[in-house]
């Protein structure tokens, strides 16, 4: 089934290319950025293999399919500004993503933003999925696009020039580059793995606030769910009588007990 489907899409690849010419590198390579189904390695090989019968020009090609890496990313990036982020900043709690774990890819995508855009995009599988997080950390988009092109360039003269050299043989290309698909796949796996065990072991972590039992605890548990000190439950009794003496002292015009003074004095602290 899965083997029907590839040799479904080679054919349609193939298809494409020999009847749309350079154009149909620019929408393949758009919809490869896009959809992230279309195997890059296949469209750039058969791609070489046209500039080895003489069809395509290889610097031609190699920078056309590197405009269509820009504009498939280009709208990758604007959804996931636009859409995945506000979707994640209101509902990523559910699937481990944190209102903190944003602002925190917002300022390591503002040290090392371009960076990362510019080795992802040579690299297999994951070439196509960074413009995702760049997004979502809203990225500036034009240092997006300059770093994209950068990095889309030499992964696009690479296996171009592959299937030039191969020539009839251009098939065996994407033989090659599946070896790396599979490394790559293990290292997303393994990272993917880190990042859940890491938050739900600071979950497992986090100890939910339990109020404390008995009545000489009732204000510690008022102050541990408002947050603000309630002086007043861990004064004595006799502070209280000290209190209404001294308002009353106050009203019929006596001065107050100097005992009351300190009292009252820090009561304004309080």
């Amino acid at each position: 089934m899965i083997a029907d489907f590839l040799t479904l899409l080679n054919d349609f690849i193939i298809t494409v290319l020999s009847g749309m010419g350079y154009f149909g590198v620019l929408f393949l390579m758009t919809l490869e950025n896009v959809f992230m189904l279309l195997p890059s390695e296949v469209i750039l090989a058969y791609a070489g293999y046209l500039v080895w019968t003489g069809e395509f020009n290889l610097w031609l090609v190699t920078t056309i399919a590197t405009l269509g890496c820009n504009i498939g990313s280009s709208f990758v990036y604007y959804l996931s500004a636009k859409g995945a982020r506000p979707m994640l900043m209101r509902y990523g709690k559910y699937v481990l993503v944190s209102r903190r774990d944003i602002e925190r890819a917002d300022e390591w995508f503002e040290r090392y933003g371009q960076w990362a855009v510019f080795f992802c995009r040579m690299a297999p599988m994951v070439r196509s999925l960074i413009a995702i997080p760049a997004g979502v950390a809203r990225m500036n988009f034009w240092k997006f696009n300059l770093y994209t092109f950068l990095g889309s360039w030499p992964f696009s003269f690479v296996l171009t020039y592959g299937g030039y050299v191969l020539g009839e043989h251009w098939e065996t290309l994407e033989v090659y580059i599946q070896e790396f698909d599979h490394v790559i796949g293990i290292i997303l796996l393994a990272g993917l793995a880190a990042y859940v065990w890491r938050h739900w072991k600071q979950r497992a972590e986090e100890k939910p606030w339990k109020p404390t039992k008995g009545p000489a605890a009732a204000n510690r548990n008022r102050e541990a769910q408002s947050g603000l000190p309630d002086s007043l439950g861990e004064q004595p009794k006799a502070f209280y009588f000290s209190i209404l003496h001294s308002n009353f002292a106050a009203v019929c015009g006596a001065p107050p007990h100097p005992r009351d003074t300190g009292m009252l004095f820090h009561r304004s602290r309080i």
